[in-house]
């Protein structure tokens, strides 16, 4: 890949701006080998059909550049099996580029495989002390929260507040169960946000609703992942088909969805925004 035409530039201003490039990993390889989260603790024993992933991911893919958006792959490795997960080792806020501190030895190396690529590609990146996933990172602004998980520390906020000074970082708190906060917490657009109200404190949720209208998810909407969607610019959203209560309800709100088939891969505990890693947002 060393030489490919690639601009250097990144950028990510929001979570609902226009999409234009994005990295993403298919899930060749993807099984559950060790149970890292709440979900795949349901699917241990019937693991994962990588041929339907495949199909899945496949028509994602499809979908993202049927819209104007340029997808790039990082190359899979055997031996990773939850790479498809692209969000969570790294995160792209306003102009630079994080790569993240995995807190699970399972995922550890996925971070030099995209160190690796970033290098090839002439793209520069930062890297972060302390465990931070970039599941636990969404951007408004300049506002970024964080959640406060099993993956991500208080002393990472604390420094990921000081690597970016004219930034507000806002943490939230998640209780115990909840794999990152992109599980539980997303946002559509500058006054709208998903949320799973249980997941957060009060105090948290509180913050929340002072800075949105809130769309609340159900328990079972949550489980299929119904917060984490992926926006991709004027007011698209590509979400879970058999979320259908919850689509319904966004349609009814004036976003346009996109419903797409990732029920193979959610059996390993996440969705679309968990599968593409945004490199530049408009």
């Amino acid at each position: 890949m060393k030489g490919i035409a690639l601009r250097s530039k990144v950028n990510c201003d929001s979570e609902y701006s226009s999409l234009k490039k994005v990295l993403v990993v298919k899930p060749s390889f993807m099984r559950i080998t060790k149970v890292i989260n709440e979900t795949q603790k349901h699917y241990m024993e019937d693991n994962i059909n990588i041929p339907l992933a495949l199909e899945q991911h496949g028509e994602f893919v499809r979908m993202l550049r049927s819209h104007g958006i340029q997808v790039l792959q990082l190359p899979e490795k055997r031996d990773l099996h939850e790479q498809v997960f692209t969000r969570d080792i790294g995160f792209t806020i306003h102009d630079r580029l994080f790569v993240s501190s995995m807190s699970e030895q399972v995922r550890r190396s996925e971070t030099e495989v995209l160190k690796t690529w970033l290098e090839e590609s002439f793209i520069p990146y930062e890297e972060v002390s302390d465990s931070i996933e970039g599941g636990d990172v969404v951007i408004d602004g300049s506002t970024i929260w964080v959640g406060n998980s099993g993956r991500t520390s208080k002393q990472a906020i604390k420094n990921l507040q000081h690597q970016l000074p004219s930034c507000d970082v806002v943490p939230l708190a998640l209780k115990e169960d909840i794999l990152h906060l992109d599980c539980v917490f997303n946002i559509l657009d500058k006054d709208t946000a998903l949320v799973y109200p249980p997941a957060f404190t009060q105090q948290g949720l509180r913050k929340i609703k002072s800075n949105f209208e809130i769309v609340p998810v159900t328990k079972k909407e949550q489980f299929y992942m119904g917060p984490n969607v992926l926006s991709i610019g004027q007011r698209k959203v590509i979400s879970l088909r058999q979320n259908k209560r919850l689509n319904k309800l966004l349609e009814e709100k004036g976003f346009h969805i996109i419903p797409v088939d990732f029920s193979e891969i959610i059996k390993s505990g996440g969705s679309f925004r968990c599968c593409s890693l945004p490199l530049v947002r408009e």
